[in-house]
């Protein structure tokens, strides 16, 4: 078998780069271990958000909400624009939400900071008692990962895509700087171009390829969890409380609270839940709306954060391998930036450049210890 292009990992980063790539005409193929969405897109808190604190996640979130509206529509997925709120209490906080709005307004998003009465407007059953103001986007949402990872991955290959599911790469044939193809558990793939996407398991895909730099993305155990249902509608938006253990959590369709709070195992890739995660996730929700005390857990489950040492992902080209290309290490990001990330490589691999800023997600840039600011993290 043949392909001009090998995408590692069928998770949402490597059907939408499937998608975007065979739009434009690209013969491309889709590596998956297991089936698509099984590592870390399918375990993922549906939340898709342009609040960040820099301009380049700013900048891409603001690209990626507009792609998740016009796919949504175009694929016909769910997308709802229900909005973030992130629950403040000092004047710590305030100051640097103030900051992050500030630069967030900048770039054509429109986040305001509004009252703890404005924020129980929006979600009456909020304990809002320690609340001082909330910083409050209506046009961030959420996707449902199930619905859209398939819907990317059925119209890439409508468009020629072909998504090889239990298929694992071994290996990457590399000679003299150049790929020839991809080992698999059912046969060689030649290819001259191949695309890591797998992020948790990125590593390892650099490893087969043997490149001469480090990109340090290493798989942290995150956990969520699911409730029994509320009435619909009572909380629209994914609310955010850095305060109480970096917890977020949000009503799903069903009725059902999703969500999360920010304890991490590792490096590891072990997904064994923990009684710790329960203990805590339920302190905090309760903290953060007082009814949900009144709720059993239904399940809890684990994924990984593919996480680098500033929680920004590794997006762009390795040059001492021809035609190796990485996007990984989104660090629990990867599913809100994903339509964006695979317009801005699909752009760079075609066009030789792209409208996006690329290079603030350069592979070199742990090479040379330049370390960004942090990216903006919970659960």
């Amino acid at each position: 078998m043949r392909s001009e292009i090998v995408i590692i990992g069928g998770g949402i980063v490597g059907v939408t780069l499937a998608y975007e790539l065979a739009k434009r005409g690209e013969d491309v193929t889709v590596l998956e271990k297991k089936y698509i969405g099984s590592g870390s897109t399918f375990r993922c808190g549906t939340g898709i958000r342009q609040q960040f604190t820099d301009e380049a996640n700013i900048r891409v979130m603001r690209r990626s909400v507009e792609l998740w509206k016009k796919y949504s529509e175009e694929l016909n997925f769910p997308f709802k624009q229900t909005g973030y709120l992130f629950l403040l209490y000092d004047d710590g906080e305030v100051k640097e939400f103030k900051r992050n709005i500030k630069l967030q307004n900048k770039f054509g998003v429109p986040t305001r900071l509004i009252t703890p009465e404005e924020a129980k407007e929006i979600v009456p059953l909020l304990d809002t008692s320690e609340v001082i103001a909330a910083s409050w986007n209506p046009t961030d949402g959420k996707a449902d990962p199930f619905f859209a990872t398939t819907a990317f991955a059925k119209e890439a290959e409508k468009l020629g895509a072909k998504i090889l599911e239990y298929t694992e790469a071994k290996d990457i044939i590399v000679e003299n700087g150049e790929i020839k193809g991809v080992k698999t558990n059912k046969g060689v793939i030649e290819t001259g171009i191949v695309i890591n996407a797998a992020n948790a398991w990125a590593k390892l895909i650099n490893a087969m390829a043997k490149i001469p730099i480090r990109i340090p993305i290493e798989p942290y155990k995150h956990q969520g969890v699911i409730t029994q249902p509320l009435k619909e509608g009572q909380i629209n938006p994914m609310v955010i409380s850095l305060k109480y253990n970096d917890a977020y959590l949000t009503q799903t369709d069903h009725g059902g609270i999703i969500g999360g709070v920010g304890i991490e195992y590792g490096p590891t890739y072990d997904l064994t839940p923990t009684y710790e995660f329960i203990r805590e996730v339920s302190k905090a929700f309760t903290k953060i709306i007082p009814a949900l005390g009144e709720l059993l857990i239904l399940r809890t489950w684990a994924g990984f954060y593919a996480k680098t040492p500033d929680s920004n992902p590794v997006i762009g080209r390795i040059k001492e391998i021809d035609e190796f290309y990485i996007a990984a290490g989104f660090s629990g990001h990867g599913f809100m930036m994903a339509p964006a990330v695979a317009e801005m490589l699909a752009d760079l691999m075609t066009r030789g450049k792209t409208d996006l800023p690329i290079e603030w997600y350069d592979p070199y840039c742990f090479e040379r210890g330049e370390l960004r600011e942090t990216a903006l993290q919970m659960g």
